[in-house]
């Protein structure tokens, strides 16, 4: 069995650890490589480091136009290879060919708008702004800039990064989620074809102890993150304190408000769809969904019919809308949690555990569940359950749902579905989320505009994607000249 290697000082090298975990197929527990994992991974990372900040002396300086120009080689090269690329997210991380394929759409969107960092690099210019004096600002490049990526998304979020720290004159090191690290080596594979500095982008494996270094080294000079709560605050503290500049998005648990004038059957498939796509295993997944003034019961039958609509199986077989979680050991907390719900008081009206899929009977599969009127005061209305399980709750105004909106710690997405300009209106100003839908499931933004993210869903300033992204792989520089004329040279 393979064990992967990393991708430093643009070379594949063995990593100094010899343990290994398994990267396993969720669908059917088979075992699909071996990767680095330990206290000597750590090691790596430095390595890593060192290679980023040699090849940052000559890209630094390299003028912009030529920085962008592998970033178009490397869209044509993503474009050519989405299908197999495709393919390897769903063996390891289990969502189905085509939510895979559209992953990797993203990444080509933010590789594209990447390409356009000449313009977005761009700043301000003032003449005379005293007698003789004129004031700009100019961009430069931060330095090694490290990316830590999870699980839920392997072939997109690192491109939420990686090209504009490049486009910008910065070097790069990706650490990727233990249990999903093929997409990113296909990734590195297509990189190494790419007319690139030697060091300038490099990938090491690992778990914790990778990380810690990356955060520890005083040459890297940017972090960027995106997993659960609790993790995104520690990289976000442990970075601070270390004087890097962090971006750390943390979870969600996005609520979707549903008023009596929405379509009904449109708003339960977008709204299923969300709930249950990547097996609920993405940051933008609607959760709590609130249905407004329903008195008979019509919103609620159309999303218990959605869900029961979807198809569960092995995301490669033909049909198959939903595939596993990611492990056994989050089946078995999202089960715990569904449970909890129940003695918390819920009614369970769409019952998703003990699914047995035929022929992957070892798979991490839970189908879709929906749970009515979860405890507002319990612990399953509030914690992330990062699986496909609705929580159904009945408001009696848009008021009620915004103000229970808004008592969410979490803050990634918020969603209304309905026919009334003004309640769209009310909802987008007064709702506390960083990333709004109205009449859309998965307020996903596209690659020119920021992933934004508020309250426990966010720790930093600068999000990733478009020009926000730009704007954290570089610092400002002002300059402030004067050139009298008495100091001129007569010709």
């Amino acid at each position: 069995m393979e064990v992967l290697k990393n991708y430093i000082n643009g070379s594949w090298v063995g990593s100094k650890e010899h343990g290994v975990i398994n990267v396993v197929n969720p669908a059917n527990q088979e075992v699909l490589a071996k990767v680095p994992y330990g206290a000597k991974t750590s090691g790596d990372a430095e390595r890593a480091v060192a290679a980023a900040s040699e090849a940052l002396k000559e890209w630094r300086d390299t003028p912009v136009m030529k920085r962008v120009q592998p970033l178009y080689k490397l869209k044509q090269l993503l474009e050519e290879n989405i299908d197999e690329i495709a393919r390897l997210i769903t063996l390891e991380c289990g969502k189905s060919f085509a939510e895979s394929k559209a992953e990797i759409q993203r990444g080509i969107e933010n590789v594209e708008t990447a390409c356009a960092t000449p313009t977005l690099m761009q700043s301000e210019f003032s003449e005379n702004v005293a007698t003789g004096v004129d004031e700009f600002m100019i961009r430069q490049p931060i330095g090694v800039c490290a990316c830590i990526s999870p699980f839920n998304f392997p072939g997109m979020i690192p491109f939420w990064f990686l090209p504009y720290a490049i486009a910008c004159g910065n070097s790069f090191v990706l650490k990727p989620s233990e249990k999903v690290p093929l997409t990113m080596m296909k990734v590195f594979e297509l990189i190494d074809r790419l007319d690139l500095p030697k060091g300038l982008v490099n990938l090491v494996h690992g778990g914790k102890e990778s990380v810690d270094a990356l955060l520890a080294h005083q040459d890297v000079k940017a972090i960027s993150f995106v997993g659960s709560t609790p993790i995104a605050r520690y990289i976000y503290q442990q970075g601070a304190a270390n004087g890097k500049r962090v971006q750390a998005q943390g979870g969600a648990k996005n609520p979707v408000i549903i008023m009596p004038d929405a379509d009904i059957e449109m708003t339960a498939r977008i709204i299923a769809d969300s709930v249950y796509g990547c097996a609920g295993q993405r940051c933008l997944a609607a959760s709590n969904i609130i249905t407004v003034a329903d008195h008979n019961g019509a919103i609620k039958e159309a999303l218990v019919e959605a869900a029961k609509s979807k198809t569960t199986g092995f995301g490669l077989d033909e049909g198959v809308e939903m595939g596993p979680v990611i492990t056994p050991e989050s089946k078995k907390r999202i089960e715990g949690l569904i449970a909890r719900g129940v003695a918390e008081g819920a009614n369970i009206l769409l019952d998703g555990r003990n699914a047995e899929i035929s022929g992957y009977e070892a798979g991490n599969f839970i189908k879709p569940t929906i749970l009515e009127n979860v405890a507002l005061d319990g612990e399953v209305i509030k914690t992330e359950i990062f699986g496909p399980v609705m929580s159904l709750l009945q408001m009696d105004s848009i008021d009620q749902a915004i103000d229970f909106v808004n008592s969410n710690n979490f803050g990634n997405m918020a969603c209304l579905f309905t026919s009334s300009g003004l309640n769209a209106r009310t909802f987008r100003n007064r709702a506390n989320a960083g990333n709004i839908g109205i009449n859309i499931g998965v307020a996903a933004p596209m690659a020119q505009f920021p992933f934004s993210g508020w309250n426990d869903s966010f720790f930093g300033d600068l999000h990733g994607q478009g020009r926000h992204a730009v704007e954290f792989f570089t610092q400002t520089k002002i300059v402030i000249e004067r050139w009298p004329k008495e100091w001129s040279r007569k010709f």
